[in-house]
């Protein structure tokens, strides 16, 4: 073989060698696969929002969230239950799973606030957190183990008051639905659920909650069959895109 048909050759199966290449990377972008989020119940609105994006930018890639209360979603990760990213509504729970080593170096991205969730027109007159005490006050709240019923605790031993609720539920949506739907005169929940929720109720702010401002963090779970794309959907959460999402929800910065 000549040197110029040798040249030749090697120059055509080196063009062939790439664009096969760029073909399997294309084929390997455009797959299909499926991101597993574990998320906190009360970022369902912002995380669907910026899980619509992600898929937007990830052709073949479907976001499958889990909502719930954060302590609910640790436990169902320490049974076994497959995920590739967590994000709680506090530090607590996400220690216990770091403690488990089912994740490594959680980041903050968020925090939130109690507020005062009323029907509208507030029938019961709440302008306070002392007035959840009165008598006769319908009252619903987190379980302590949720981290919204940690920070109602946190705001009672701030007050020195005692809440006597009539119920305790195991996320924040769950104390929301039931203010909404009139099974109570108020329900402590984030501000970011009353901004989400519209005219539906209405906030009653109380400085007291300053006392128990909740931080949030978002790791990959070490067991992710999505490594990447977990990798990638933490740093759209975490990005200057995904910040001010999470600011128009009413969410605090980290």
């Amino acid at each position: 073989m000549s040197r110029r048909v040798a040249v030749v050759v090697a120059t055509t199966a080196l063009v062939a060698l790439s664009t096969a290449g760029c073909a399997h990377a294309d084929a390997e972008a455009d797959s299909p696969a499926t991101l597993t989020v574990f998320a906190a119940a009360s970022l369902k609105d912002v995380f669907t929002q910026l899980g619509a994006s992600f898929e937007a930018d990830h052709p073949g890639v479907t976001v499958a969230f889990s909502f719930a209360g954060s302590s609910d979603l640790v436990a169902q990760l320490q049974q076994g239950a497959p995920a590739d990213v967590f994000a709680s509504a506090d530090t607590a729970n996400m220690d216990k799973v770091v403690a488990d080593s089912l994740v490594a170096a959680p980041v903050d991205f968020a925090t939130n606030t109690l507020t005062i969730a009323v029907p509208p027109g507030n029938p019961a007159k709440i302008a306070s957190f002392a007035d959840l005490t009165a008598d006769g006050v319908q009252l619903v709240v987190c379980a302590p183990q949720v981290p919204c019923g940690r920070a109602t605790t946190k705001v009672e031993e701030s007050t020195g008051l005692d809440l006597h609720p009539v119920s305790e539920e195991q996320s924040v949506t769950d104390v929301l639905t039931k203010v909404i739907a009139g099974e109570a005169d108020a329900g402590l929940v984030y501000v970011t659920d009353v901004q989400g929720a519209g005219d539906r109720v209405t906030g009653v702010p109380f400085p007291e909650s300053a006392s128990a401002v909740n931080t949030y963090p978002i790791a990959v779970l070490d067991d992710a069959a999505e490594p990447t794309l977990a990798r990638q959907f933490v740093d759209l959460v975490t990005s200057p895109a995904g910040q001010q999402a999470l600011a128009e929800a009413g969410f605090g910065a980290p």
